[in-house]
């Protein structure tokens, strides 16, 4: 069998011009193409040519490489620099530039707005070309790891022990300090190095424990961080939040927040959704993480179908015959009726809640009903917990277990968890890499700009036809 061998001195002609480094049909020049469209003015990006000083790498250029390299799973700096040296797609979309990881970092870090932005306008291109419709929105969350060692957080106590540790560390570095100070070693330059070392951390750990409000505990490497618990277990971590559209699984908006579930942020996710594209959805669906009554109140009230599991649903309690589904309520007298047709009265109001306690009319007599033991052991008989928005508690049960709800929350799984597990298993981006709530906000929203432009690829036809509208788009914005 005859092989083929390379031969390192083969001479060859390397084209002279870098727009002939890749072909036509390559991706990166839909990327290209993409940041070309966006409004420089609405993403707020101060280009100004006539700028005195030392001169500056091109803020588009600079944005061109960030998304590119996100879309392929390329988040360390380092990496990028080294794919501008040797990656022709890379050369080609830089235009030969080479920022080294420094600069790199640096414009991510600075222009964190900026990336927020991309996404929101990255939305508003699919809607205007009829990839969003907008009707129904999907929100989901999931738990990204933060650039913080678990082990670094502590309670406010564990912060005082450790501060007085390193105070008596500091006391000890000076004593030793003025021992050796006349012996003019290299032990005294040690020392004072090893001195500013603890100092710093000494200023560090009194700036954590200003930071302490409702916060049971703090991580020392990223304050806005929180211990979640996860598939791999407990981490230092953030609660990532996405809002998908149902015609083709395109992101709307993203968010990122501290909170350890999702309860209380159906609401916000919706409305920061809608304001994005500029329409209202007609229906919502989430799953049993956002049962929050009170937060999903407001949406059923403005008149959105709400397709969201409430924590009876959730936990089947319709398969205990003595549930609360198995008590009539009779709203004309504000009464319970038990299943024995006995009554019960309003009690009282949970003070700080917004709970009502229904209680029976006769205790002896529910200690006589042939179901005691069963549907209760109290001795003052049976209670029954009544939600001051219990009214929209039924109405979703109903919406949820209509053939309507099944078949649109059937879909919730396809449409919002599809993005997270490419983000998370094809790009390799299950943890961030900044820092800070404004941090990771903005690198995640860039992770989610980077989906949608591979969506995008695929729904528009490929490179080629991506290409043209992006430029008639362009054309409009102009």
């Amino acid at each position: 069998m005859a092989y083929r061998y390379g031969n390192r001195q083969q001479f060859t002609l390397f084209p002279d011009c870098i727009e002939d480094y890749i072909s036509a049909e390559d991706p990166v020049h839909a990327y290209d193409a993409f940041i070309d469209a966006l409004d420089i003015d609405f993403l707020g990006l101060d280009i100004d040519d006539q700028a005195v000083g030392n001169t500056a790498y091109d803020p588009l250029t600079m944005l061109k490489i960030l998304i590119y390299s996100y879309s392929y799973g390329w988040r360390s700096s380092r990496k990028i620099e080294r794919a501008l040296y040797h990656n022709l797609s890379f050369i080609w979309l830089a235009g030969g530039l080479k920022p080294d990881h420094k600069t790199l970092s640096r414009f991510r870090k600075d222009h964190l707005d900026v990336l927020k932005k991309v996404l929101k306008q990255c939305a508003r291109i699919c809607y205007n070309l009829g990839l969003i419709e907008g009707n129904t929105l999907f929100v989901d969350g999931s738990k990204f790891r933060a650039n913080a060692s678990a082990k670094q957080t502590h309670s406010k106590q564990g912060w005082h022990k450790i501060a007085d540790r390193v105070g008596q560390r500091i006391h000890q570095l000076l004593n030793e300090c003025e021992c050796t100070d006349n012996l003019e070693t290299e032990d005294l330059v040690k020392m004072d190095k090893a001195l500013q070392g603890q100092s710093r951390l000494k200023a560090k750990i009194a700036h954590l424990l200003e930071e302490f409000n409702d916060a049971d505990k703090i991580n020392g490497t990223d304050s806005d961080s929180r211990i979640m618990h996860g598939r791999q277990g407990c981490h230092s971590s953030y609660n990532s939040q996405i809002v998908v559209d149902d015609q083709h699984g395109l992101i709307v908006s993203s968010d990122v927040t501290s909170d350890q579930n999702d309860l209380n942020q159906m609401n916000r996710q919706i409305i920061q959704a809608e304001e994005t594209i500029g329409q209202r959805c007609e229906t919502a669906c989430g799953d049993g993480g956002y049962s929050s009554v009170d937060d999903l109140k407001k949406l059923v009230d403005e008149g959105r179908t709400v397709v969201v599991p409430t924590a009876g649903q959730v936990i089947k309690q319709r398969d205990n015959p003595f549930g609360k589904h198995a008590f009539r309520y009779d709203d004309k007298n504000d009464r319970y009726i038990c299943p024995a047709g006995r009554e019960m009265y309003r009690s009282y109001n949970k003070k700080g809640t917004n709970k009502i306690v229904y209680r029976m009319l006769d205790a002896a007599a529910c200690r006589l009903c042939q179901h005691y033991g069963v549907c209760t052991k109290a001795k003052r008989g049976r209670t029954i917990i009544r939600l001051i928005n219990e009214n929209t508690i039924n109405q979703l049960d109903e919406i949820y277990s209509s053939v309507k709800g099944q078949t649109i929350y059937a879909k919730r799984k396809l449409k919002a968890e599809l993005p997270f597990g490419h983000l998370k298993r094809n790009l390799g981006a299950g943890h961030f890499l900044l820092r800070g709530i404004e941090g990771v906000k903005g690198e995640f929203a860039l992770l989610c700009c980077s989906f949608n432009i591979n969506r995008m690829l695929t729904l528009l036809g490929g490179v080629s036809p991506m290409c043209k509208i992006l430029k008639t788009v362009g054309q409009i914005k102009g």
